[in-house]
């Protein structure tokens, strides 16, 4: 084995190093983690490791390795499966839901405007979510593997892929969301379907291909959160990951896009990120500044 920051191993210390090299496969081998939770070991690892690189600190970080392999050991059940995990939300803290990158009624932005017409103003709704959700998937996609996502998950839900020919298919989350983004891309592409021209008639399908696309674009936010909260966090994006669900939940609410059968499973962040905040209690007027209110003032974000 190698190691950083080691100089040539002695006798007693490749005995030890092939014990610490055992204790990681022992803890390792044969488990389908998370990339996440394998990254919650490594890294206090290599810490710890960096810090005590000695003979008793091999010997010490390989016990303390061991015991955390017994510790999950212990945890299985009789045949060798473990037992479902708790369900943690990290992404309804308060901490994190008082992160946006604005501060006013999203509802103001969905509402269809008197002079566009309903179509168009779905199309270029749903074709900004499309560009907007693919962008913030690229962020965390190093993390999304078929290693880490062996299912397209959300909550205690398993999303599967159904063909052209209604085939049902079990995939990875990298391949359903590459599916879904290639539908997506496919369909606002198509002229036949997302008509960029004057004067071309948007087809009769037009609505049940927008609920389509927004459907599988409710699976990719809700992935995010379930499977990738802590990523987000991570590149400080979950204020921004915040703002897009609540603003996508708020357009498909306005106009009945997605079953709320289909996003009753998020419905505990919809109602903490899509319910606006309450207006300030008005000053008395005695006490109302007289003068005008800085620009800075006017365009600050309120954390909720």
């Amino acid at each position: 084995m190698c190691y950083p920051h080691c100089s040539a191993s002695t006798p007693g210390q490749e005995n030890l190093e092939q014990e610490l090299g055992g204790s990681l496969r022992h803890l390792l081998c044969g488990r389908k983690s998370k990339q996440a939770e394998s990254l919650a070991i490594l890294l206090p690892l290599a810490q710890y490791y960096s810090e005590a690189f000695t003979e008793g600190g091999i010997l010490e970080l390989s016990v303390w390795i061991a015991s955390l392999a017994a510790k999950r050991k212990s945890k299985t059940k009789p045949n060798g499966k473990k037992p479902p995990a708790e369900e943690k939300k990290q992404y309804l803290e308060p901490e994190f839901t008082k992160i946006r990158v604005v501060d006013f009624d999203l509802k103001e932005l969905v509402v269809l405007p008197r002079e566009i017409d309903l179509n168009e103003w779905l199309a270029s709704n749903t074709t900004t979510f499309f560009n907007l959700i693919n962008l913030q998937y690229s962020t965390i996609s190093e993390f999304c593997t078929g290693d880490t996502c062996q299912a397209m998950t959300a909550c205690n839900t398993i999303y599967y892929w159904y063909d052209e020919k209604g085939k049902k298919t079990k995939c990875t989350a990298p391949q359903y969301v590459d599916f879904v983004m290639s539908l997506c891309q496919k369909l606002v592409t198509d002229e036949e379907i997302f008509p960029t021209k004057y004067g071309k008639e948007f087809p009769n399908s037009f609505e049940s291909l927008v609920k389509k696309i927004c459907r599988y674009l409710f699976h990719v936010l809700a992935h995010l959160y379930w499977a990738h909260f802590k990523e987000t966090v991570a590149l400080d994006l979950q204020g921004h990951l915040n703002t897009l669900y609540a603003h996508f939940i708020v357009f498909v609410r306005e106009f009945n896009l997605v079953d709320p059968k289909e996003t009753c499973i998020m419905d505990d962040l919809s109602e903490i990120l899509c319910t606006p905040a309450p207006l300030p209690a008005p000053l008395p007027a005695s006490s109302a500044p007289t003068s005008s209110p800085s620009p800075s003032s006017q365009n600050h974000v309120t954390e909720r």
